[in-house]
């Protein structure tokens, strides 16, 4: 893709998810897009071997973007990164198509591993603020990652991952996250363990109730009898 396309592509993506976006000037005042281009010439350079080059326009533009991308990560085409400080993106991930990540977004090493170090992102797969995905998995197409999520292994594609760590809550979701954009409205374990808990302390509190009534009613006609 030449270099007029792909300014056009990178406005679309941006256009296409974010409502913030009156025009198409500014989208050469986003992060995502000087951080995007950025990228996609300190790649070329990379895979020519030119690291040092590579790595200078990469470092530059994380100056500015506050968004780190390593030129050896492979990144396919809209990726859409919101507002994007803090993003880190490590050298051997790989991030399929139409995938977005919030602020805060770190696809991450270990630190404990060889070779492939960081996960691999399928298509279509939203990772909210805050989120980390760490370690050499695969996070399967049209997912969803909660915000502050820690996700630690391998998530199935169609679903939805909230909690430190990370565990799947939801599945087969067909809605595409690209299409929604919400990272907000996702299920809760932890609420709905609560809630459980809740329920059943609210049926002992009633048998328990029940059974002082009972008792009470047992003295009386003991006393009663008793009495006779």
């Amino acid at each position: 893709m030449n270099y007029v396309k792909r300014v056009k592509e990178e406005i679309r993506v941006i256009r296409e998810r974010d409502p913030a976006i009156h025009s198409s000037l500014e989208v050469f005042l986003y992060p995502s897009f000087k951080a995007m281009m950025s990228y996609r010439l300190a790649h070329k350079l990379y895979k020519r071997k030119r690291y040092f080059l590579a790595r200078f326009i990469s470092q530059r533009a994380t100056r500015k973007t506050g968004i780190e991308i390593h030129p050896g990560a492979q990144i396919g085409d809209g990726l859409f990164i919101d507002h994007g400080h803090g993003v880190i993106i490590g050298e051997t991930a790989i991030i399929g198509n139409n995938v977005t990540l919030y602020q805060g977004v770190t696809l991450g090493g270990t630190g404990k591993e060889c070779g492939k170090r960081h996960p691999t992102i399928e298509d279509n797969v939203m990772i909210s603020a805050g989120a980390k995905v760490l370690g050499s998995f695969t996070i399967g197409e049209n997912s969803k990652i909660g915000a502050g999520s820690v996700v630690l292994e391998e998530v199935p594609p169609n679903s939805t991952v909230v909690g430190v760590p990370g565990r799947v809550v939801k599945r087969d979701n067909i809605s595409l996250p690209r299409d929604d954009m919400d990272q907000i409205n996702l299920p809760d374990p932890v609420e709905d363990e609560l809630t459980q808990l809740r329920l059943c302390n609210e049926k002992v509190t009633a048998f328990m109730d029940e059974a002082i009534k009972e008792i009470e009613q047992l003295k009386q006609e003991m006393k009663q009898l008793k009495e006779k």
